[in-house]
């Protein structure tokens, strides 16, 4: 049996390939799963920028909290049960690896469904608490009341992408995404402006990517190359699911810590805004904007992050942890080049990126600005806390992982966000922003350096 089990492990590409050329094979793929997912809410902040202007951007802000609703679950279960197969079959335990993917993909599109009746039956109440003043109401719920049937896609679409790539196709994952947002990309102007159904066209664009996203999730799995699925795999249990959900639960946190932020964020921007000189929109609009276009790299660095998982969870797993070291040493000097390079961008060139998505007044583009200087300084360190977050999880260390998703948002941003607007009004929010990239980097350094040095 324990022959059986080296042979598997000296087999499996994820233990003897150079671990730079893994990398690569698995981040890139995983990269452009992330910007993609992050390109539907820009591509749609795009159109309707520029069909409806202001009070649209600021509707999309408002909604965007049910898409990380959606990513949160994608994460908990995708990453997770990921991680549980690559190190399952990390120590030779092939049959009981497939339980975890087949338990996952059920789960997620259940859940799908869950979190779509939930928004239908509670739209008004749920976008009047994420912060929408009223002449913004409108349009966000027309958005929405669209957007939501395609949750239960999008959630497996973007779960399932990773269970593709830990069967060892991650070109294919990348497809599954990629072909959603071509998709979305295409109809977005012909619906938006050649048909005139301007937020509707948007969210219709936007469905229509997702649809086709899961069913290329679907046909994946029904030719999964490790093994196929019974219904024993897809009848959820607890101890299986459980498992998984656990090794999840760090990137899970990680984006409701963003959608709580995000909440707390709309609320304190109209409030304040409307006692400063902007008023209640233009930081709305603003912050959603530019939080979208620094989530495009933040996207990159989470790509390397995931890409690095199952590299990780493998040779961990196999106790190759020379290899484990060299991942982690290459995704982080991966990340931190694109960390600089979005920093350059956001300080010298900050009215041209937000000139992108439509005009504005100078009182528009005077707070775009601030807000870019301000919130985003510490961006060329901001690829730490998530690598680090998803290092523990890949390794079976779930409660450091949950840790340290936790400390940028909710450990240190969130009493910021609270405590610095009562000092220093509207702009305590924007200087809330780097004081808690840097206390977090720092604690997510600390860690990793400590758990690397153990091996």
């Amino acid at each position: 049996m324990q022959e059986e089990k080296e042979r598997e492990i000296s087999s499996n590409p994820l233990g003897t390939e150079p671990v730079g050329a893994l990398l690569r094979k698995f981040a890139i793929p995983s990269i452009v799963a992330m910007l993609v997912s992050a390109l539907y809410n820009i591509v749609d902040q795009f159109f309707i920028g520029q069909s409806i202007g202001e009070l649209g951007n600021a509707a999309t802000n408002v909604a965007f909290p049910l898409s990380t609703s959606c990513t949160a679950i994608s994460l908990l279960l995708g990453i997770g049960a990921a991680s549980a197969f690559n190190l399952s079959m990390g120590r030779g335990e092939k049959d009981k690896a497939l339980y975890y993917v087949g338990n996952a993909a059920v789960l997620l599109f259940g859940l799908g469904v869950a979190l779509c009746v939930g928004t239908e039956v509670f739209l008004e109440p749920l976008l009047v608490f994420f912060g929408s003043p009223e002449n913004v109401l409108g349009y966000a719920k027309e958005y929405v009341r669209i957007v939501a049937l395609g949750f239960p896609f999008l959630i497996l679409a973007n779960g399932g992408a990773h269970l593709v790539r830990a069967d060892g196709s991650p070109r294919y994952s990348m497809m599954c995404n990629l072909t959603g947002a071509i998709i979305n990309t295409i109809l977005d102007p012909i619906l938006i402006f050649g048909l005139g159904m301007g937020m509707s066209g948007a969210a219709f664009a936007t469905i229509a990517g997702q649809i086709v996203s899961g069913l290329m999730v679907v046909r994946y799995l029904c030719n999964y190359k490790a093994g196929k699925f019974t219904k024993e795999h897809l009848l959820p249990k607890w101890k299986v699911a459980g498992y998984a959900m656990s090794l999840g639960m760090a990137q899970f946190f990680n984006q409701i810590a963003m959608m709580v932020i995000q909440i707390v964020m709309n609320n304190s921007l109209t409030y304040y805004g409307a006692k400063s000189i902007y008023g209640e929109s233009i930081p709305l609009a603003c912050a959603g904007i530019i939080n979208k276009v620094s989530f495009l790299f933040f996207a990159i660095c989470i790509g390397i992050a995931q890409g690095m998982q199952p590299i990780t969870s493998f040779n961990y797993g196999a106790k190759q942890y020379d290899r484990v070291k060299k991942a982690v040493t290459i995704s982080l000097k991966a990340g931190s080049v694109v960390c600089i390079i979005a920093f350059i961008l956001f300080q010298l060139f900050p009215r041209q990126i937000i000139g992108m998505f439509g005009n504005g007044s100078e009182l528009y583009f005077r707070f775009a600005e601030r807000y870019f200087h301000i919130y985003l300084f510490f961006t060329f360190i901001n690829n730490v806390q998530p690598l680090s977050s998803t290092f523990f999880t890949s390794i079976g260390k779930p409660t450091k992982g949950a840790f340290l998703s936790l400390t940028r948002q909710i450990i240190f941003l969130l009493p910021l966000l609270i405590i610095f607007p009562g000092f220093f009004g509207i702009d305590g929010i924007m200087y809330a922003g780097p004081v808690a990239d840097f206390m977090a980097a720092v604690v997510a350094a600390f860690m990793l350096a400590g758990e690397l040095k153990k091996m």
